[in-house]
């Protein structure tokens, strides 16, 4: 508790200055993500306190981030389309995938997973960055200009038919679960199709509009109509705050620009009264808890989403832990991974029972916090607590708010959370992976893989088959470069390690020797294979060096019991050298040794089994 409150002065002016910079982003995740500006606030709020209190990382500040925003909103939208468009029908099933995203995070902490996260390819992390910041800036355009779907009467008026046809299957599908789609009750069908109003269509049209539009095929598809619409004040709004959020920070970066150009555009739009759209509005007093969540709780809502649960909770993961890293460079500490997953686990679990979007920790903010002086859990728990007062002080205010603002400070983040390292090195990196003629790079491969997938088709799916792409391609790395130099020759031909040079040439013309350089595995058990074969019939023994073969699967372990088996039948005379613990391990479970080849055969090093070599040649002379 002493170390707690040992730097109140620094922890506070961290606290209130990231808190600060949280504000606008916030507001802006709430906004993108379709829950509305509330849902962001209350996310940065409950994430940012309880990760700080319970985190891993002193300096750590938590809250909504453009990854985790980016992946919410495919869960948003999933679940809103299937239920018929309205949000509050869907919100009990949204907002227990957070939970159970948030849960998820402190079960990979328990089990002490966080020190796992790095091993997650770099290619598969900077295709996934910079798709965000391409849906984001995509998708943000739209309300940059002043264009909404939902608005715009004649787009909406193309999709009534359709409307009429989901609302009449909807009513046949809510037959069908009350037992009473059968013939004769079809009068019941006919009164409830009567009912089908012109309001409800046009709701249903307006739906279907903007489920159209959404996502960046959807922006792209609708762009030439938006272009046609444009309404050039909210144009002007958005442009002007990205002109201020680049402009101040060339003139000082003491003052948040993101903030600077929130208040300075919005107090200019409202103070001129002008005619803008706000953001919606942010309900007044403290949070609520969602006790939807379990009143409206229906397994089979959440069930098709667990995979998306997991991925939230894994990218936050892996979100929260490279900040972590920042900021230990930054204060020269160590953070604690598993106990930094707990924190922003319980941190998310709290924000969804109390409906707000998840997050993670987030880098600009916890440079900003550390800056200011923060060096403590306190100062990501007074940054929550600062936005906590805003929002019960400022929260009417905050909801005249032009929405192309946020439009604007989103364009920004879009624009800065792309990979520009990954891209810049993408003609650079060397070109191991021949396909026909053409050489290519596996790791830009899988980068340009992972980015478009994830920006027009799914986030989810696009880092699952990253992931498996990059596994297959380091597999397939590491059986190449375990081949390579380990080819089965006569010892006058091989390129004979050094303590292998004073060997009798006499006995070498009889004695093959098989280096393995690197694991023996399934990815390189099929070259290890042609060793039986590579070996002439006048051999009498071969010498296998296991020096710098450190593991073996199973794959590798059953290639190497037929190899064995088949030299054993040409009365070829085996010899181990070195063999390293975990192989020995494995070749004692199946009993290669000592039924294919005793511990007689097997030497701590080259020369001792040469000297039993040359001794049982002189013996036999």
């Amino acid at each position: 508790m002493k170390n707690f409150f040992s730097n109140i002065k620094g922890d506070a002016f961290g606290g209130i200055t990231a808190g600060i910079v949280a504000l606008p982003l916030a507001l802006a995740f709430g906004v993108s993500s379709g829950l509305g500006p509330s849902a962001g606030l209350y996310g940065a709020i409950f994430i940012s306190f309880f990760a700080a209190l319970f985190g891993g990382t002193s300096t750590q500040i938590s809250g909504p981030t453009a990854p985790m925003t980016a992946v919410s909103l495919v869960v948003i939208a999933g679940i809103v389309a299937v239920n018929d468009g309205d949000v509050s029908k869907a919100l009990p099933a949204i907002l227990t995938v957070f939970l159970l995203a948030g849960i998820m995070q402190v079960g990979l902490g328990l089990l002490g997973l966080g020190v796992y996260i790095k091993y997650i390819p770099y290619p598969v992390v900077s295709g996934f960055m910079t798709a965000i910041g391409i849906i984001i800036l995509v998708t943000q355009i739209l309300p940059a200009i002043g264009y909404y779907p939902k608005e715009d009467a004649e787009f909406v008026n193309q999709f009534k038919a359709e409307a009429e046809e989901v609302i009449l299957n909807n009513i046949l599908k809510d037959e069908a679960r009350e037992d009473l789609l059968v013939l004769e009750d079809f009068k019941e069908t006919v009164n409830r199709a009567n009912e089908v109003t012109p309001t409800l269509i046009e709701k249903e049209s307006k739906t279907l509009a903007a489920k159209k539009a959404s996502g960046v095929l959807g922006a792209l598809k609708v762009f030439p109509r938006a272009i046609r619409n444009i309404n050039w004040l909210e144009l002007a709004l958005a442009l002007a705050t990205i002109l201020i959020i680049y402009g101040f920070k060339r003139l000082t970066k003491a003052v948040p620009s993101t903030l600077v150009a929130l208040v300075v555009v919005s107090g200019v739009a409202y103070g001129f009264g002008l005619d803008y759209q706000t953001i919606e509005k942010i309900p007044e007093g403290l949070p609520k808890p969602n006790i939807s969540i379990i009143t409206g709780f229906e397994l089979g809502a959440i069930t098709p989403y667990i995979f998306t649960a997991l991925t939230l909770a894994l990218l936050g993961a892996i979100d929260s832990l490279l900040t972590s890293v920042v900021a230990d460079n930054m204060t020269k500490t160590k953070h604690k991974p598993n106990k930094e997953l707990v924190g922003q686990g319980i941190g998310n679990s709290i924000a969804a029972i109390f409906g707000g979007i998840p997050g993670a920790g987030a880098t600009i903010r916890t440079v900003v916090n550390i800056n200011a002086g923060g060096k403590t859990k306190l100062s990501g728990m007074i940054a929550g607590v600062l936005l906590l007062f805003i929002l019960l002080a400022l929260g009417p205010v905050a909801s005249q708010i032009p929405a192309a603002v946020l439009a604007g400070i989103l364009v920004t983040v879009g624009i800065g959370v792309m990979d520009y390292k990954g891209l810049r090195a993408i003609l650079s990196l060397p070109k191991d992976l021949k396909i026909g003629p053409i050489k290519l790079s596996s790791d830009v491969i899988i980068m340009l893989l992972v980015m478009i997938l994830a920006s027009v088709w799914d986030l989810v799916y696009a880092v699952g088959i990253g992931l498996v792409a990059a596994s297959l391609m380091f597999m397939k790395k590491m059986g190449d470069l375990t081949a390579e130099g380990s080819n089965v020759k006569p010892l006058l031909k091989e390129e004979a390690w050094a303590d292998e040079l004073g060997f009798s040439k006499k006995l070498s013309k009889g004695v093959f020797i098989k280096h393995i350089q690197g694991p023996l595995f399934f990815g390189s058990t099929s070259e290890f294979q042609q060793l039986a074969k590579q070996i002439p019939a006048n051999a009498s023994a071969v010498i296998i060096r296991m020096d710098r073969m450190s593991y073996i699967d199973q794959s590798g372990l059953y290639a190497l019991e037929d190899v064995l088996t088949d030299l054993i039948k040409r009365n070829i005379e085996i010899f181990l050298i070195d063999v390293q613990k975990q192989p020995k391990y494995m070749m004692e479970r199946i009993d290669i040794i000592p039924d294919l080849v005793s511990n007689d055969a097997i030497f701590a090093s080259f020369q001792d089994c040469a000297t039993r070599i040359e001794t049982t040649e002189k013996v036999s002379d």
